[in-house]
Formats: structure tokens, sequence, C-alpha cells
């Protein structure tokens, strides 16, 4: 690996050097958007740091402390809620665990394509040009560091806008703003304060003794809706599909989900049997940040699409998902 073999006597500087060093050979072709995107993607999910990030969205702001260390192929990520309820989550590769201290639980998830910032960026960065406009934006100053801004303009009304800043230095993403056709702000992060390096093993575990706490598994199996009778015809133009399974808690009948991605947008579709549910459901269209909900009936269950996307995209997915009795 490139990073390990550059670890030297100059420490965090040679290292950056070496890497970017190694990503000139392979990216002189390209243009200079998507090389700079490569360079945030790679130093978002391959270098360890520690920051406070705030979100927003409206009127409302939410801080949070993120540290993240990569030792080897090991990658930990730790993320304390700073509002609110006390929380935290862990991540270590695939496995996430979710500390919830007022039920005194332990939630276990294992991480489908969503990611979370700063790691937005998707492996396969060629195929966003297929759905988005990429372009250099302009210089900033942000939580003390320069950066360039990227910008990616949907090609379409089916999916929002977004401006990325990577300091110049370390490629770090600094900021993420979710756009509409309009430009105005539907959702961002943003480092207030962040260091990169110098993350010690133990600044990633968590600060809740936990003992004694329960453990609420959540069980993946592989799933085909379609045999069993679900049709969704209408996945939205640049989605592909990513993953297809069913969720299960307990002795839980289960929910199933599907995932379509364009690469940097998700949008998922939940499929929940109504049998012995006591709460009231909520149909029709609801929106938290940029994240956009639509709830329907079809055959005794709840359809709720869930994406990163306009109001009328997840309507319209929604709309089209049908159900025909197998023999």
């Amino acid at each position: 690996m490139i990073w390990t073999r550059c670890r030297g006597g100059e420490g965090l500087r040679t290292a950056l050097a070496c890497m970017l060093l190694s990503y000139a050979c392979v990216v002189q072709s390209e243009p200079e958007p998507l090389k700079w995107l490569k360079r945030i993607q790679f130093a978002s999910q391959k270098l360890s740091y520690s920051g406070t990030v705030v979100y927003q969205q409206g009127d409302r702001t939410e801080t949070s402390r993120i540290t993240h260390l990569v030792d080897g192929h090991e990658e930990i990520e730790k993320i304390e809620f700073m509002d609110g309820m006390p929380r935290e989550i862990l991540r270590t590769n695939d496995l996430i665990r979710c500390y919830l201290p007022e039920s005194r639980s332990i939630r276990l998830e294992r991480r489908s394509d969503q990611r979370s910032f700063p790691a937005i960026l998707p492996k396969n960065l060629e195929k966003l040009a297929e759905n988005y406009e990429i372009a250099l934006g302009e210089s900033r100053r942000i939580a003390g560091f320069n950066c360039r801004e990227v910008i990616l303009k949907p090609k379409d009304d089916l999916r929002y806008g977004y401006r990325i800043c990577g300091d110049l230095h370390t490629a770090m993403l600094l900021r993420a703003r979710t756009v509409d056709s309009r430009g105005a702000t539907v959702e961002q992060f943003t480092f207030a304060q962040l260091r990169v390096g110098s993350v010690e093993r133990d600044q990633t575990r968590t600060s809740f003794s936990a003992h004694g706490w329960s453990i609420e598994d959540s069980l993946l199996t592989p799933a085909n809706f379609a045999e069993a009778g679900w049709s969704m015809p209408s996945a939205l133009p640049g989605f592909a599909k990513v993953l297809e399974v069913r969720r299960r808690f307990h002795d839980s009948p289960g929910v199933g989900q599907v995932v379509y991605s364009d690469g940097i947008a998700a949008v998922s579709v939940f499929l929940e049997p109504l049998q012995n549910r006591r709460e009231p459901v909520r149909t029709g269209l609801t929106s938290i940040g940029a994240s956009n909900l639509y709830t329907r009936h079809v055959a005794n269950h709840l359809v709720t699409v869930v994406g990163e996307m306009p109001p009328g995209s997840v309507a319209r997915m929604a709309e089209t998902v049908r159900y025909s009795q197998t023999r």
C-alpha cells in the first residue's frame, strides 16, 4: 500500500506527497475536476483524522465529533452526537454499532451502499459524469483551511446538485452542500475544526460502559422480491440496484429493502407487512433535510420510498411499486 511504503521520518507531510505523486501517473489524461474528486475521495476514506462537524438544514443545526482511524486493512470510525440525547456510532469496516444509553441498548447494523460525511463519494467516480456535469468552482477558506470547490450539477430534475470543497493540501473534504434546482442549500455538512493524522486507537472506543446493555442485531438476508410478486418497474433513470435484502429484528416478520444509487445519491424502497402493526401509519410525503419519504399502502404492506432527492422523484418511484399474487 502506498501509504505504508511512504511512512518515514517526515511523517504525514512525506506520506501525503507520495500519495499525490502516485496519483499523478494515473490521472494525467483525466479532466481536472475528476482528478480533484479522486483526491478528495481518497483522502476522506484513507486518511486518519478527527474533527467537529456541523450539520445545517434550514434553522436546524446539529453538532457531532468524528474520529476516523485507518490501520492497515482496518477502518474504524466513531461519531459522537453533541446535541440532544447522548448517543454514539462506532463502525469497524462494514459493521456498525449504535450505542443508545436512553434504552441501554446497542443496535448492530451492516453498512450497505449509503455513505456519510466526509466519505460521500463512490469508488467509481467516472459514472458520475453520466448524470452530473462536473466542474471546478471557487477557492474558499473553511475552518482555517484553503480549499477548492467541485460542482456537481444534475443533468435532469430527478436529483439534487452538490458543491463539495476539499483542502488544497490534504484534499480532505471540508464541506458538502446539497442544493436544489435554484441553487438554494437543502442541507450542509461542514468541518468547524479538523485535525488530519495523529489518531490513536483509544480515541475510537465508546465512552459508554455498556455493561448489561441489550444487543439488537439487524439480521440481513438476501432477497428476491420479484419472485414474491413485487415489481418496481420505474427505477429512476441513472439509478442502478445495489442491494436487495430482508431485515429482521428478533421475531419480527422483517422488512424488505431494495437500494438504488446513481453513485452519490441513494434511494431505498422498504416493504413492511402491516399485520400486527399497532402504530398509526402516515401516508404521503414527508421531508427531512435532503431526504424525502413517500409512503403508500400496497397489498397489506406499507411501501416507503426514502431518498436524497427531490420530492417528485420519490413520489414517482413509490407510485410504480406493484404487487401481483404469485401462484
